[in-house]
């Protein structure tokens, strides 16, 4: 529930608030540099950071990784950042800096936890490649073909433009509903919204009410019902929860130990950095909420080692065949201006071709990527606090990204120009 500069928004798993700028230094994502409500000066986040310097680490993954982290807390506004550099196959670097917790001010430590947002989307899209394989769906069937009567204009619609955003159905986070920029539905959300439980079909039914963007196929537009209606697609098919599915598919076989897909509880197991909205009473934790308003477009939880991990794994091709992987970053039509595949989207860097998924929630913000050829994997957890200082919150997101994605290594391509893809407050 990240939404972009212009504010949070409840629900924009994955929204059109954030972009990732793949140029020079990238990734000044609207929704990665937001936060869920407004900010003043942080408090709290002066703990000493806990920085590892890996063995093997060079020095653009050493020093250089050192203070972009630090810098995200001391300067960024950020309560905590955690960050991971793998390269083929071993971890290089990893670290944490600021506060786990405001109230002890236990320090955040490199393996936490954290809610991922809309990383989660590429999980979502990885089983129902996987199901295409096993020759229980086509991307080209329609959506009426396998949930009749759950959208209008199902019969034109297909698989493909709910994975890649080009449906033109409604996101049903921009209902007013969702939009805690307005102080009272932000007030309602914290004193007990952040609590309801939400079925799958009553999110799709809150989109329903809304006109279509445009036409399917005829634009593209960031909409987290596709994702919520890829989930129960996949339940539809398997007779098992998209969440049961992605664990038995891709968390156990990778041995994804702190990763978890949640339906409605509302914890984040094990050690991990508290996430916050910063009021003008003071910091209020957000780390509890149920996650079933985000569902199959942003529910999950992970840890820096387990997403580089997967990312890895993915683009190696040990989740997926030649084909199924090339049809997940086939960027053409109304998608191909955003470089958005299905889950996943491109970025071409200074230092070679990346892929991967930005994600938000209430409290966190997440960016994975990893390199094309399987050489080079980053993750970064940041928890957004203090956005007084948006010029400084951009200038240490891009210095972390860019330090993250490249390194030391030299330029071997002009960068990007794409607008990526924005993410929202549940991206």
């Amino acid at each position: 529930m990240v939404d972009g500069a212009a504010g949070p928004r409840l629900g924009k798993i994955g929204a059109e608030s954030r972009r990732w700028r793949s140029a020079v230094v990238v990734l000044a994502c609207a929704g990665l540099l937001a936060a869920f409500a407004p900010a003043a000066g942080a408090t709290g986040t002066s703990a000493a950071p806990d920085l590892v310097a890996v063995s093997g680490a060079r020095a653009g993954d050493g020093a250089g990784m050192d203070a972009v982290v630090r810098a995200m807390v001391r300067e960024g506004g950020a309560s905590a950042t955690l960050a991971r550099v793998r390269e083929n196959g071993s971890t290089v670097w990893k670290g944490a800096a600021g506060v786990a917790d405001m109230a002890t001010g236990a320090p955040a430590v490199p393996d936490g936890r954290f809610r991922i947002g809309s990383v989660t989307k590429t999980f979502v899209a990885t089983v129902v490649l996987q199901l295409v394989a096993e020759h229980r769906l086509g991307l080209d069937d329609s959506v009426e073909s396998h949930l009749p009567g759950a959208v209008p204009n199902g019969a034109g619609i297909t698989v493909r433009q709910l994975l890649n955003h080009t449906s033109g159905i409604h996101d049903y986070t921009d209902d007013p509903a969702f939009d805690i920029t307005n102080p009272e539905t932000l007030r309602r959300w914290l004193t007990g919204g952040r609590w309801t439980s939400y079925r799958p079909q009553q999110l799709v039914d809150i989109a329903n009410k809304y006109p279509p963007y445009f036409a399917p196929g005829q634009g593209w537009h960031y909409s987290n019902t596709d994702y919520i209606l890829i989930g129960i697609l996949i339940e539809r098919l398997t007779g098992r929860s998209w969440a049961q599915e992605v664990t038995s598919r891709i968390i156990r076989p990778l041995g994804l130990t702190d990763t978890s897909m949640p339906i409605d509880s509302p914890f984040v197991p094990g050690p991990h950095a508290h996430g916050y909205l910063k009021l003008p009473t003071g910091p209020a934790d957000v780390t509890l909420l149920n996650p079933s308003v985000a569902g199959a477009a942003g529910a999950g939880i992970s840890t820096t080692a387990d997403l580089t991990r997967f990312i890895a794994a993915l683009l190696g091709g040990r989740l997926l065949g030649p084909a199924e992987l090339a049809e997940m970053k086939r960027t053409d039509g109304a998608s191909a201006a955003v470089g958005y595949g299905l889950g996943l989207q491109r970025m071409t860097m200074p230092c070679g071709e990346f892929w991967g998924h930005d994600g938000g929630i209430p409290g966190y913000n997440t960016l994975l990527v990893g390199e094309a050829n399987g050489q080079r994997q980053f993750a970064t957890s940041i928890n957004r606090y203090d956005m007084s200082d948006h010029a400084a919150m951009i200038r240490t997101s891009n210095a972390l990204y860019s330090t993250g994605i490249c390194g030391n290594r030299p330029s071997t391509s002009s960068p990007s120009t794409t607008m990526l893809r924005p993410a929202g407050p549940l991206t």
